[in-house]
């Protein structure tokens, strides 16, 4: 994994100074898709009403669920819908505002405004490796109580770091504190592709060893096969690119005059393997209270 870090490095800075033989794929990108004005705000009305849409669904199967499970409260399910609600609503409003958040004069509240959904998107999705973690932990009789106050330190940590890269770039050089802020989200999105592939394959691997007859086991192998495998693969995806991009102006996806760029990074990192996702975890939880869903202390 480190080997494929250094070669993404590497292969990022070649593209910069010309002295890699590979083709500079984004200029070449960017090159054959301008488009006009017109384009250029469909695309991004079009990101708007695909990320409103997502919002809605996620708000909906919060109402349903809470419906269902009206005397119990905020489980891991009702957590991770409504922070599928705020970011996408999020990123709905940003889309839809995309000249005047492209243009802001400060770098520092341009670079927030877009990494929020981002860093919201992380503590969503992470939210699903640690309902994993405490089931894989619960199965094998090992205790769950740090696992939840771990994942709030990590995401504190992440925030922490992030306001002193924004208020670095707001007093410093900001080209500099633009590149550390991309390198610091590859590393938490690598980090996050990680977590998947450490819970989700260990949950996958002890499902696999249970009874074929067991009740649920195929449809719970196949939700858990599949949400890690999109997760994995679009946070490795957000890792390369943005890593690309923090030393390849070509490959930059916060930029206005990129619009297919960041049509085809948004829709591969975010928009739909949320909707997959959405879709794969669309069963309500039932009626009676179960061990699976457990209210947020």
């Amino acid at each position: 994994m480190v080997k494929s870090i250094s070669f993404v490095l590497e292969l990022a800075k070649g593209y910069d100074n010309g002295t890699t033989g590979v083709p500079p794929i984004f200029d070449w990108f960017n090159g054959m898709m301008e488009v006009s004005d017109y384009e250029n705000q469909a695309i991004f009305y079009s990101l708007c009403a695909a990320c409103a849409f997502i919002s809605i669904i996620a708000l909906v199967q919060l109402i349903r669920i809470q419906l269902r499970l009206s005397g119990i409260g905020w489980t891991t399910q009702k957590v991770f819908h409504l922070m599928n609600f705020v970011v996408f609503g999020l990123r709905a409003i940003l889309f839809g505002c995309y000249s005047s958040v492209f243009n802001l004069r400060s770098k520092a509240l341009e670079m927030m405004l877009l990494d929020l959904p981002g860093l919201l998107f992380f503590s969503t999705y992470t939210l699903l490796v640690l309902f994993w973690a405490e089931i894989f932990h619960q199965a094998r009789n090992v205790p769950i109580d740090k696992l939840r106050p771990a994942y709030y330190a990590v995401n504190a940590v992440v925030y922490f770091i992030q306001i002193c890269i924004w208020i670095f770039i707001s007093v410093g050089p900001a080209s500099a504190g633009v590149e550390t802020a991309k390198l610091f989200f590859a590393v938490i999105s690598f980090t996050a592709a990680l977590g998947f592939v450490m819970y989700g394959g260990r949950l996958f691997a002890m499902l696999r060893r249970f009874p074929i007859e067991s009740r649920g086991r195929q449809k719970k192998l196949h939700e858990v096969g599949f949400v890690t495998g999109i997760c994995c693969i679009c946070f490795m995806i957000r890792c390369v690119m943005v890593t690309i991009s923090a030393f390849n102006g070509k490959a930059d996806v916060d930029v206005i005059n990129h619009p297919v760029l960041i049509l085809f990074y948004y829709m591969v990192v975010e928009i739909l393997p949320s909707i997959l996702v959405l879709f794969i975890l669309r069963k309500l939880p039932p009626k009676r209270v179960s061990e699976q869903y457990h209210p947020i202390q």
